[in-house]
């Protein structure tokens, strides 16, 4: 796909207990074939608490998805929640308040939790260099 400096990306985590788990970040520069500086916009340097620069491979990087306006979330629609400094695929389990929704996550069974809207985005998976609404988990 190829991006620039100044491009707003999310990158994957393939790190255990992170996999599935999109984070925000800019692209910096490319630095190899297929390798680019990301700055994270939420995740910062333990020590010098500044944004964290990473070398990332092109195929951990997607588009930052555009946004797809939504008030409120249905049973069973698939989402992202905000949580961790980073963006988790979920499906919608419950409404336990107006505005507020109880999540489920597949890949991590053991945990349910409970987000408002405000930290829930439609889910959009990316695909032959194209985004798709993806809207109810069967």
């Amino acid at each position: 796909m190829g991006f620039r400096g100044g491009d707003r990306v999310e990158v994957s985590s393939k790190q255990d207990g992170f996999v599935g788990s999109y984070y925000e970040g800019v692209v910096i520069k490319q630095v190899a074939s297929k390798e680019y500086q990301v700055m994270y916009k939420n995740l910062v340097d333990e020590f010098s608490k500044v944004p964290l620069l990473e070398h990332v491979k092109e195929d951990e990087l997607r588009p930052a998805p555009p946004k797809v306006p939504a008030m409120r979330f249905g049973l069973g629609e698939v989402v992202d929640a905000f949580d961790r400094d980073g963006w988790w695929a979920g499906v919608v389990v419950s409404e336990k308040s107006p505005g507020t929704y109880e999540v489920f996550f597949d890949l991590y069974p053991e945990y349910k939790c409970v987000y408002p809207a405000s930290s829930l985005r439609v889910h959009q998976d990316w695909t032959n260099q194209k985004f798709f609404v993806a809207s109810l988990f069967n």
